[in-house]
């Protein structure tokens, strides 16, 4: 077996995201246990920092062992059991995939569904949960199948009102716009390391509020799942240390060095820097004559889908973009495959020189493929939107001024309890998860 030689690749996908060089240094340290008081004194600086980018101070806050999906599925198999009923809001890929493993746990699951690049009403689901009420409520805030940022307030009001779990999938949305577990009173909330973390794939951060807890501890029958079990993983994680399976020691280096890169830069700088260069790529796209999938309003800045225009093959280019410039884009999946393209402008790929690499690059493979595409309009169209300050925030950042406000004050505690972005404090939080 040769070794081997990885080529040189500018990651603008769906994910993963491009890694910086401190995360891979961090995660090429030597090997410790994963018992060891040095490592459990990273665990507990971890937890800290997750606390701080999904906006809570919620006790059980872990990464568990695996990518997203896994998230997914550590929650659902924790919060369900056969017979319990939940209404999952679909409105993409993603959110059917809840669909499907709520069912695999035995849920009775309702749909409230959107059309694909629209976000769901929340009208809906108020009257679907006043038709017959439900243990939890399932969305997705940032649908990277369709690049749609979903507006939680109405949702998560709708959920407390009828007496139901609120359950949040934030594996594109972590680091890149807000999330505020607390102050929305979302009760479940899992993501992803690969997105704008940009630490490689292989952790999903996992938080569970008080009710979600006495949901859990109040189950009749065990957790379906032994690997991702909650009821032992947080006594691995918390004063007890209990063993249960062996962390994946190097991936929780790179996460805890992702997080205190995102921690310097704080979280308000990261999520307008975000902003800036998704409202330009898609200033610049716009020029060049193409049209956006999501609806205007709830565009996620980070994740930017675009219709394939006619008569080009959505293949062609993205080989092409791949094998000529070392550009990575994503296509489309489930309902919009062959469909869109996905941009992805995430963690530390979220950066103005490569909105104009993606653009020009596109630019030249689609005048080839024989798309009628201005010459330098969608460069210019990007440099004028940069220079501008981005443009409008888009509706789905309502609640972002709140989500800044609560950052603040999740990394003011973070940094009260020893937690500073610089490590190497002695070990703390005996007996919390």
């Amino acid at each position: 077996m040769n070794a081997f030689r990885v080529p040189q690749r500018l990651l603008l996908g769906p994910g993963p995201s491009p890694v910086p060089a401190r995360v891979l240094q961090a995660m090429a340290m030597p090997t410790i246990g994963h018992l060891d008081p040095r490592f459990l004194e990273l665990m507990n600086e971890t937890m800290e920092g997750l606390r701080v980018a999904f906006g809570t101070r919620n006790r059980l806050t872990v990464a568990m062992s695996g990518t997203g999906s896994a998230g997914m599925e550590t929650v659902f198999v924790n919060l369900v059991e056969p017979g319990d009923r939940v209404l999952v809001c679909v409105h993409g890929l993603f959110g059917e995939r809840m669909v499907d493993v709520a069912r695999r746990c035995g849920a009775d699951a309702a749909v409230v569904e959107a059309p694909w690049g629209r976000a769901i009403d929340p009208d809906d689901v108020r009257r679907a949960l006043a038709a017959r009420p439900a243990k939890l409520v399932a969305v997705v805030l940032a649908e990277t199948s369709t690049g749609v940022w979903q507006p939680l307030e109405a949702i998560a009001a709708a959920a407390r009102e009828h007496g139901a779990l609120l359950v949040v999938d934030a594996v594109t949305a972590i680091g890149g716009i807000p999330v505020d577990v607390d102050r929305l009173g979302i009760d479940a909330c899992y993501a992803g390391t690969q997105k704008c973390l940009s630490v490689p794939p292989g952790l999903a951060p996992v938080t569970f509020g008080e009710r979600a807890e006495a949901a859990l501890d109040a189950r009749r029958a065990p957790v379906q799942s032994w690997y991702l079990d909650l009821t032992m993983i947080r006594r691995y994680w918390g004063g007890e240390r209990f063993y249960h399976h062996t962390a994946p020691v190097n991936m929780l280096y790179g996460l805890r060095e992702g997080l205190r890169i995102l921690l310097e830069e704080g979280l308000e700088a990261s999520f307008e820097r975000h902003r800036r260069v998704g409202r330009a790529l898609q200033a610049g796209l716009e020029a060049m004559g193409l049209e956006l999938f999501a609806e205007a309003g709830h565009r996620l800045p980070q994740l930017t889908t675009v219709r394939v225009p006619e008569g080009v093959d959505d293949a062609a280019v993205r080989r092409a973009l791949l094998e000529e410039y070392g550009i990575e884009i994503g296509g489309g999946v489930g309902r919009v495959q062959g469909r869109i393209w996905r941009i992805g402008l995430m963690g530390h790929g979220a950066r103005r020189a490569n909105v104009l690499a993606v653009l020009s690059a596109l630019e030249a493979v689609l005048a080839r493929a024989g798309a009628r595409v201005p010459r330098g309009e969608g460069a210019a169209a990007a440099e004028a939107a940069w220079e501008a300050g981005g443009g409008a925030e888009e509706g789905g950042a309502a609640g972002a001024a709140a989500g800044t406000a609560a950052g603040t004050a999740a990394r003011e505690a973070w940094e009260a309890e020893g937690g500073a972005v610089e490590g190497g404090a002695a070990a703390r939080g005996e007996g919390r998860p």
